[in-house]
């Protein structure tokens, strides 16, 4: 009995050392691949296109719709849109695009002032347009 109940001790024993073993390798390559690397849940997907549930589909919505001709798109605080550009989007274009942007925005997020900021394909911002609710006047910068 005494034989049998020490084989069973060193195989628990072995078995939680090889689980250890193998468990502590696994997450010490992983942080060692990608040490600044965010994990990826639910919750972090949805900051991408969006900080608010609002932002969020709105952000989605509008590269849906836009077919190829925004790459991108993120909404902040409910009142910041920004967008990047596909290479096909001609330079005499992006101020009526932008002017698009910001009235379908504004409708969607009324009552306040809003932003759309454009961007090019290399993410360098290229057109900022302004929404001022109480004079209904849009600034391009």
């Amino acid at each position: 009995m005494s034989f049998f109940k020490s084989i069973r001790t060193g195989v628990v024993a072995l078995l939680l050392a090889v689980m250890l073993v193998t468990t502590t390798a696994c997450g010490s390559t992983l942080q060692a691949e990608r040490p600044n690397a965010l994990p990826s849940t639910s919750a972090y997907s949805q900051l991408e296109r969006g900080d608010t549930a609002a932002g969020q589909t709105y952000g989605d919505w509008v590269v849906a719709t836009a077919r190829g001709i925004i790459s991108d798109a993120y909404v902040r605080d409910n009142d910041k849109l920004g967008v990047v550009i596909s290479p096909e989007v001609r330079p005499s274009e992006v101020r009526t695009l932008a002017k698009s942007l910001l009235q379908g925005f504004h409708k969607n997020f009324p009552n306040r002032d809003v932003s759309v900021l454009v961007y090019a394909p290399d993410k360098e911002l290229i057109l900022t347009a302004d929404y001022d609710n109480t004079s209904n006047q849009v600034v391009y910068r």
